[in-house]
């Protein structure tokens, strides 16, 4: 009972097998990455692999018919050595074509991978929240890394690999069906009995492997997750059942290559045991043939290379069918994000906003995360340019969703946003963004150096720019006591930095990114009384001259707005100054007064 529990506690539900069959207009869409080095690394990579094959099947005629049959039968030592001399060269220039088609094909591998892993990081920038909010982190990362990663044995083996098995094995059958038909159907025979058991096996293996691909994706879920929350696993003294159930997601991950393996594994023996059928029935009906004068023994001999030569390129057709597999159940997944649309797109022919004043219009909005559960009621509110408003309510009201329809995260279920008489729909993207900051209440900071963080709003600012910014919002005391200043590398999240410097780089950041919309959420939770006193200067010059939006439960800090807005499950219950909201008595009055009543107690 305890193991479902924890079971249920970690549930990775977003990342499931795709059920599609095999089929090769897909795998023609991942074969398209290849089209941008049609003219360059491909061919070159072809060519090297032709001349390769077309010596390989040139040997075995030099050592059978022309060593054998004429250089032994007319006791020419002058035509041995010279077959000697030609099979040597042979192999020399089948070397050469191999090195090079091997680097040329690691290269084209290389950029292959890379443009995949491109675009897929590209798609998903541009994804909106709703995608972000279905599926875990990890499970990102395992579309980014590990699904792109499996493709490379495909590209830089498997495609030129198949080009040159599928040319082996048509040379081999027509220089043997040429030597003697009678003897090449006789090995052959057992062609059509392979296939049919390969064929049963194909549903099953790429089964197998998608199941590898979706156990992979969630142990790094888990993984992500454990990583990032470790402070409260420790915390909470659940090291061990957080080990439980990694071993779980451990073991399953394990299960699930060892019966993927186990799969590809059945595949090389039944290719052996049909060659050594064929080397019987070769053994048996060529000696027949050798004694009623059909063929000699040169012709047995060169049949013996050829069908070694003819078992090794079927062996590796199952690796290759493998990789197509493999390749298959990850294209499957990286296609599913490249081919997801995003909730909120832009209008197709959006237009720019010019020189936006910050007037903001919500008219009959309604908005729903889910189907069955409103987080707005048919809301209209009117937001004037350059004022500061604030919302308030409890925790679910509504206040983070009319934040999140300004920046045009969601677009609402019902109604209409305007910004300066502009539906947000009809706004360029990367325009309105540009006009909107956001200071949270977590605030991430990204790995790198403070300077790298304060300018991550505006990357063109200088640096003068930037300390113009921390002093105005009050960080530039505590950066310059840092031991490299500005240029102090912070590791992952700001850890080096308490949780009121991390807000403060946050307020800065908003400042040089001068936007004509700032949304505070929550944004001077984490600083303490005497930190919120020493910014209140800089806060009025952030506010200057912008249209603000403040989010705040500490109802001390919204005293001055223009406008407080109260809301309710969606709902607004009243809006006004806070004087004309305290006569009132109202929602707002009974928030003030259960506040300050807490504060004194």
């Amino acid at each position: 009972m305890e193991q479902v529990t924890k079971k249920a506690r970690f549930h990775y539900s977003t990342d499931q097998v795709i059920e599609k069959p095999f089929n090769w207009s897909q795998m023609y869409r991942l074969l398209g990455y290849m089209k941008p080095y049609a003219t360059s690394h491909l061919p070159k990579t072809i060519i090297m692999m032709l001349i390769a094959t077309a010596v390989r099947l040139a040997v075995p005629i030099f050592i059978g018919v022309v060593a054998v049959d004429w250089a032994i039968d007319s006791g020419s030592l002058t035509v041995l050595f010279g077959s000697a001399a030609i099979v040597l060269f042979l192999y020399l220039i089948a070397w050469i074509a191999n090195v090079f088609r091997i680097r040329w094909m690691n290269e084209l591998g290389q950029h292959i991978i890379f443009d995949i892993r491109t675009a897929l990081f590209k798609h998903i920038q541009r994804l909106s929240h709703r995608f972000f909010d279905q599926r875990s982190g990890g499970s990102i990362l395992v579309r980014v890394i590990n699904d792109v990663n499996s493709l490379q044995d495909l590209f830089t083996n498997g495609v030129v690999n198949l080009i040159m098995d599928i040319v082996m094995l048509i040379g081999i059958v027509v220089i043997l069906f040429t030597l003697s038909p009678e003897l090449a159907i006789m090995v052959l025979i057992v062609l059509p009995l392979m296939f049919f058991i390969s064929t049963k096996l194909r549903r099953r293996i790429r089964r197998s492997w998608q199941e590898v691909r979706q156990r992979q994706s969630k142990l790094n879920s888990h993984l992500n997750e454990s990583i990032q929350g470790i402070r409260v696993t420790q915390a909470y003294a659940q090291e061990k059942e957080n080990m439980d159930f990694f071993d779980d997601v451990n073991t399953d991950n394990y299960q699930s290559w060892k019966d993927a393996s186990r799969m590809n594994a059945l595949f090389r023996p039944f290719v052996e045991m049909s060659s050594a059928i064929g080397a019987a029935v070769l053994i048996w009906y060529g000696a027949s043939l050798i004694q009623s004068e059909t063929i000699t023994i040169g012709v047995f001999i060169s049949f013996a290379f050829y069908l070694g030569m003819f078992w090794e390129p079927i062996s590796r057709l199952g690796q290759v069918y493998n990789q197509l597999l493999v390749g298959m159940a990850s294209s499957e997944r990286i296609f599913e994000f490249l081919d997801e649309k995003p909730s909120v797109p832009e209008a197709k022919h959006a237009v720019s906003l010019g020189d936006v004043k910050g007037e903001i219009v919500f008219q009959n909005v309604e908005f729903s995360y889910e189907a069955d559960r409103k987080a707005l009621h048919e809301i209209s509110l009117h937001f004037e340019a350059g004022q500061t408003i604030a919302l308030v309510g409890h925790t679910g009201s509504g206040k983070s969703t009319i934040v999140n329809l300004m920046s045009r995260f969601y677009d609402p279920t019902k109604g209409t946003v305007y910004l300066d008489g502009i539906d947000l729909r009809d706004i360029k993207l990367d325009e309105l963004r540009s006009n909107v900051s956001y200071v949270l209440q977590d605030t991430f900071i990204f790995a790198g150096t403070i300077l790298d963080n304060i300018r991550f709003g505006k990357p063109s600012a200088s640096d003068e720019e930037v300390k113009a910014a921390a002093k105005a919002i009050g960080a530039h005391s505590f950066i310059e006591r840092l031991e490299n200043g500005y240029e102090t590398e912070v590791e992952e999240k700001g850890n080096i930095l308490s949780v009121g410097e991390r807000q403060l780089l946050s307020f800065a950041r908003a400042l040089l990114a001068d936007p004509k919309i700032l949304i505070l959420d929550e944004a001077t939770a984490s600083i303490d009384t005497e930190t919120e006193l020493k910014i209140q200067q800089g806060l009025k010059k952030l506010l200057h001259n912008r249209t603000a939006i403040m989010i705040a439960h500490r109802l001390s800090t919204i005293r001055d707005s223009d406008k407080i807005i109260v809301l309710d499950h969606g709902h607004v219950m009243e809006q006004g100054t806070h004087e004309q909201l305290m006569e009132s008595k109202g929602v707002y009055y009974q928030l003030v007064k259960s506040q300050y009543t807490a504060t004194a107690e």
